[in-house]
């Protein structure tokens, strides 16, 4: 079988490990799982609701997701044809890569950031320029002077995953403009609802003055239809025009799409899930600094403990073993933020398992 010579460097996305799987592999009853960045209290009884109504599974649903496209429209004041939907983020990456990426061009992205950007670089067979992030932020510096005549795409994921951290918008402003117009620059912000920071950049606005903007946002996160997988771009209408030719026919249902307009019309479902994330935040920020762990602030509903090496699985498996399922990288433990008596609880964990360091 003559597939692609780059195929054979990669290995499929492995997500978390399962609750079912856990369970069965320790012999153990309860399992916590903290390590998708799932809403730990899941979404709006609204798509309950709404979804028992749905329409004939039989029919196909809307291509163009026009109902789902004028909610949001509506919802962030921009025009329907600046819209273009996908199963998940995942889906758009590989839109954006597969329109923009072939042999001879490159992208730019931080190295320690969400992997399925390199991963769609590489299949398209783009050379991937991965800039080391600074005390868990992108090196915005670093990045613009990786960029030359053969750059096609630059990643840029605010709030990071797995760090939690954010460029501000002076900052953000002033990379913008060191960028060539006809390099495309995606900003991933699907954690866009859980930011609190001030000076968190408001990138809708600045559509009118960089065409070459993608801004990407879901409706897994936050609003807790990760099961349904609904994400969407918003671009200029020229940009969105020429990635939805990539994209597949019917690739968000028609009960994905009548969820996402139900989570749609709950702000104060929203509202009352980013109180408790923040509220779980600085209970694990406290607990941090009393216990002297390195560690990120996060603008997301997840807190980044910055441990290496050996000690990093170590504390994994640990936690697997006592029920706790979170999220091991090669430089630190990532944490979703859950309900307030599970993040007391993993802290206990935590405090018996994470050596003291003064």
């Amino acid at each position: 079988m003559n597939v692609k010579e780059q195929l054979f460097s990669l290995k499929a996305y492995t997500p978390g490990k399962t609750i079912d799987e856990v369970k069965k592999a320790y012999n153990l009853d309860k399992i916590v799982k903290l390590a998708s960045n799932e809403n730990p209290y899941g979404c709006s009884p609204r798509v309950l609701e709404a979804i028992t109504k749905s329409p004939s599974f039989a029919v196909y649903p809307d291509g163009a997701a026009i109902q789902l496209k004028d909610a949001v429209a509506e919802h962030l004041g921009v025009k329907e044809e600046q819209l273009i939907f996908s199963s998940g983020l995942d889906e758009l990456i590989q839109i954006v890569a597969r329109a923009m990426l072939s042999e001879g061009s490159n992208t730019v992205m931080a190295n320690e950031t969400f992997s399925q950007y390199r991963h769609h670089a590489i299949i398209e067979n783009a050379e991937v320029r991965e800039i080391p992030l600074i005390e868990g932020c992108h090196d915005l510096k670093g990045m613009a002077e990786a960029i030359d005549g053969n750059t096609k795409v630059v990643w840029i994921c605010n709030p990071n995953n797995p760090t939690g951290t954010y460029i501000a918008k002076d900052e953000l402003l002033s990379f913008l403009q060191k960028v060539p117009s006809d390099v495309l620059i995606v900003i991933d912000e699907a954690y866009y609802e859980y930011v609190t920071a001030n000076d968190y950049p408001q990138t809708i606005t600045l559509l009118e003055q960089f065409e070459n903007i993608l801004i990407m946002r879901t409706f897994s996160k936050a609003y807790g239809l990760a099961a349904f997988r609904v994400g969407y771009g918003i671009g200029s209408p020229e940009l969105i025009k020429l990635l939805d030719v990539v994209r597949l026919p019917f690739n968000t249902s028609a009960l994905a799409q009548t969820a996402a307009i139900a989570a749609l019309d709950d702000p104060e479902f929203i509202e009352e899930c980013i109180i408790r994330n923040t509220n779980g935040l600085e209970k694990y920020y406290e607990f941090f600094d009393q216990q002297h762990i390195p560690y990120y602030r996060s603008q997301a509903n997840f807190v980044f403990i910055n441990v290496h090496g050996t000690e990093t699985q170590e504390i994994f498996q640990r936690l697997l073993e006592k029920g706790w399922i979170v999220r091991a990288f090669p430089n630190g433990i990532r944490i979703t933020i859950g309900k307030e008596q599970d993040n007391e609880n993993l802290m206990k964990e935590l405090k018996e398992i994470i050596p003291i360091k003064q």
